[in-house]
């Protein structure tokens, strides 16, 4: 798996590579045919006062490339909040990917006397 951690206007401190780390740990939990990850933490200075932290990531898993992002007033929020969106997309992914159709009883039976 290629990782890929970088900042917009925002250098990225190894604390909050850490916790990037560790939030991604679940999503490969989850789902171990992830490819690449490319995570983009920004800030964008709307207002004096108005600072909204935006944390983004693509997912390049085989087939799909899941994109997500989250802009909260924390980057540590965003960050879980990212990581919940970004769980319950590659869940969903996966349960897309297995086969979920069953051969009837009726038809078993049928081939045997």
């Amino acid at each position: 798996m290629n990782l890929t951690i970088s900042g917009h206007h925002l250098d990225v401190s190894p604390a909050l590579r850490e916790y990037v780390l560790t939030k991604l740990d679940r999503v490969t939990r989850h789902f171990d045919q992830v490819v690449d990850v490319n995570v983009l933490l920004s800030v964008e200075k709307l207002r004096e006062k108005e600072r909204r932290q935006k944390a983004e990531v693509t997912l390049h898993v085989k087939g799909r490339d899941i994109f997500v992002e989250q802009a909260h007033e924390d980057m540590y929020a965003a960050i879980d909040q990212l990581m919940d969106k970004l769980d319950r997309q590659v869940v969903r992914h996966k349960d897309r990917l297995q086969d979920h159709h069953h051969t009837a009883p009726k038809r078993l039976d049928a081939g045997q006397p």
